[in-house]
């Protein structure tokens, strides 16, 4: 018996399969888009992915605050000022605290002076930081910021007291001294320089925070020229011509020991520190003067700035962020 052969010459019973097959497809086709029950593994497949609901507003803030950091607290008897630059130091300060601004601007720009000139490179916008304690009449700065833009930095001062030294003085973040030192001084221990000759233009002189019956000292080799003159403002006093011709006077003594002609070598006291005289606390007025011109301190004798040795710098460091979050917005 011979087979018939289908066209193209495919075998007929294969025909026949494909056939079946094809016409499988379409019955279950239409009855899935008919809303008839289709095979398991085409409902596995059509099934979407089930969407998570967000959590409400509410319950986000909840969660937000839970896990949000907290500010450290501000110790008892410190108070921590913002602001942004709106005028000159003082004028900025009277935004913030008012009844005490005068007094703690004047504290603060001994922080900063020497890095900035603070008539002039003040900007509007730039931010001050700071944390005081007031003990009634002044405040103790035991940290302190300044965001300047003319500088493009913020310049910080930490209080720490150096191995050493009788006063705490003011470092950077690095363990470098932020106030500068004149090379040669009259005073070997002093708690403050508290004005420049830059400062006001009817100030002569440099002054030095200390404590009464402190040694002060001719910086360079001289010899007396007098002592005790015009006491209603200079108090006890001692003016001394090294040996360059330059005068230098030492005001507000409350003991005069150098005598006029005596010769004296660098170094050599000249009496003690005092509060004679217009002064309205205990300081130090030195002053020079050459060939009938004022001269500047700072550029006479020139300034360095201390770091911090290894033992003091770690104990310092390890402050630092204590310091630092003080300072820390509580936004």
């Amino acid at each position: 018996m011979q087979l018939m052969e289908p066209p193209e010459g495919l075998p007929f019973g294969l025909l026949v399969l494909c056939s079946g097959s094809l016409l499988l497809n379409v019955v279950l086709l239409g009855a899935l888009f008919a809303g008839g029950d289709a095979p398991p593994e085409a409902v596995a497949q059509a099934t979407p992915v089930e969407e998570i609901a967000a959590p409400d507003d509410a319950v986000v803030a909840a969660i937000a605050e839970e896990v949000a950091p907290v500010a450290a607290p501000i110790p008892e008897g410190l108070s921590v000022i913002h602001a942004d630059v709106s005028h000159s130091l003082a004028r900025t300060f009277q935004t913030v605290e008012p009844e005490r601004a005068d007094v703690i601007s004047a504290i603060y720009a001994r922080l900063f002076v020497w890095d900035l000139d603070l008539r002039r490179d003040l900007q509007k916008g730039d931010q001050i930081a700071l944390a005081y304690e007031w003990d009634g009449e002044l405040a103790e700065i035991p940290v302190a910021s300044y965001k300047s833009k003319k500088l493009g930095k913020t310049l910080k001062a930490y209080r720490f007291m150096a191995t050493g030294d009788d006063y705490a003085s003011w470092w950077d973040a690095e363990g470098v001294e932020v106030p500068h030192r004149l090379k040669v001084t009259p005073l070997n221990n002093y708690q403050q320089v508290t004005s420049l000759l830059k400062d006001r233009p009817t100030h002569k002189g440099m002054d030095f925070k200390v404590e009464v019956g402190t040694d002060v000292v001719s910086p360079k080799a001289g010899t007396v020229v007098r002592t005790d003159w015009n006491f209603k403002y200079n108090g006890n006093c001692a003016e001394v011509k090294f040996d360059d011709g330059t005068l230098a006077r030492f005001l507000h003594l409350s003991n005069t020991v150098a005598q006029p002609g005596q010769r004296l070598s660098a170094g050599a006291v000249v009496g003690l520190s005092g509060n004679t005289g217009r002064s309205t606390a205990p300081h130090l007025h030195y002053e020079l003067e050459k060939a009938g011109q004022v001269v500047d301190p700072v550029t006479y004798h020139g300034t360095r700035q201390r770091e911090l040795g290894a033992a003091d710098l770690e104990k310092f460091l390890s402050q630092v962020p204590e310091l630092d979050r003080l300072l820390e917005r509580d936004t």
